[in-house]
């Protein structure tokens, strides 16, 4: 199993520089995993990226698992209504993210 964790922000300023990182990492593996646990904010650019991850994988076979969501993620996921639309089990960071 392929994880990678994604630091700081998912907003609008970064979606652009995470995009291609975050498709590439796709390639890694069948098996993977997004660690959120240190996304300290979050805004509708970073929740089309992870829709976008999510639907990547899918398309290609592959499976992906967002894990350990940091308050801001799942603040987001909740506003959204999404928390359970991923299909992972919602577990938040320990620090409390």
């Amino acid at each position: 199993m392929q994880t990678l964790a994604i630091e700081d922000e998912l907003s609008i300023f970064t979606a652009a520089a995470q995009k291609p990182v975050l498709l590439a990492f796709l390639d890694s593996g069948d098996d993977l995993e997004l660690n959120l646990a240190r996304v300290n904010e979050i805004d509708t650019a970073g929740l089309q990226l992870l829709i976008l991850l999510k639907r990547e994988a899918a398309q290609r076979g592959k499976a992906l698992r967002f894990v350990m969501h940091s308050k801001a993620v799942l603040g987001v996921l909740e506003l959204a209504r999404l928390t359970s639309a991923f299909g992972d089990p919602v577990v938040l960071a320990h620090n409390g993210g």
